[in-house]
């Protein structure tokens, strides 16, 4: 089994509140998840800062070229919808 985890911090500019951050990570979590239906996906720190956002999510499979793929793929993804700009990146692939 290998397990991919990575972890993005996001940055936002022109949100006035928590309320307008929020419905950007909420866009960006429900088009990931319908895009990439076995990642898993959670906004994991930053939660009361408007302008910052840090999403982590998780993928396993058997194939750690997959797994590999999919995190860039996702990667990706975030920075193609022109939301944010994708501040430090961490990705981890365990073999398990």
């Amino acid at each position: 089994m290998v397990v991919g985890i990575a972890r993005l911090e996001l940055y936002m500019s022109g949100n006035r509140s928590l309320k307008d951050k929020r419905r950007l990570i909420k866009s960006l979590v429900q088009r990931a998840r319908y895009r990439f239906p076995s990642l898993s996906l959670s906004e994991v720190d930053s939660l009361d800062l408007k302008n910052k956002a840090t999403i982590g999510f998780g993928y396993v499979s058997n194939d750690s070229s997959l797994v590999n793929s999919v995190l860039e793929k996702v990667i990706s993804f975030t920075e193609s919808t022109g939301n944010f700009r994708v501040g430090e990146k961490e990705m981890d692939i365990i073999h398990f």
